[in-house]
């Protein structure tokens, strides 16, 4: 066998590894589309999932006796309308809307009645989640 053909046999056989390779990356692209799109949704509503150390055995039996359920708001009938239209706006909804080139202070006071404080931490998990992000000082939504 003559070295050209041994280099068009090697050149044919790492085409093919190339090409087998690129359809295994676009597989794996895939595959974390969708494992990023589980994660999202995990973590918008797989909080109660999620166990948590207990100070005390008395404290991890009282909570094991309790019904399992979420952290956060208490869902109870008078939240939900009965006129059928939407309820108001969460925070979190409130300051997402707000977050179009304003700054933090201006922000928390366009939320009146609500305590500084849970609006920066509203602001916070924004920012965590990816879904404000904050350029010279001020805060933008990023979808």
């Amino acid at each position: 066998m003559s070295t050209v053909d041994e280099i068009a046999k090697e050149k044919h056989r790492v085409s093919e590894a190339l090409a087998r390779i690129d359809t295994q990356r676009e597989k794996l692209v895939s595959e974390l589309a969708e494992l990023e799109a589980t994660e999202r949704v995990l973590a918008r509503f797989g909080r109660g999932i999620q166990t948590r150390k207990t100070a005390s055995a008395a404290t991890s039996a009282t909570k094991a006796a309790a019904p399992a359920r979420s952290p956060g708001r208490p869902r109870t009938p008078a939240a939900k309308s009965v006129g059928g239209k939407g309820a108001s706006p969460t925070l979190g909804d409130r300051v997402l809307a707000l977050a179009t080139g304003k700054t933090r202070q201006e922000i928390t006071t366009a939320c009146e009645g609500v305590r500084p404080n849970h609006v920066g931490v509203i602001i916070a998990r924004h920012k965590r989640a990816g879904r404000i992000e904050e350029r010279d000082g001020k805060l933008y939504a990023t979808r």
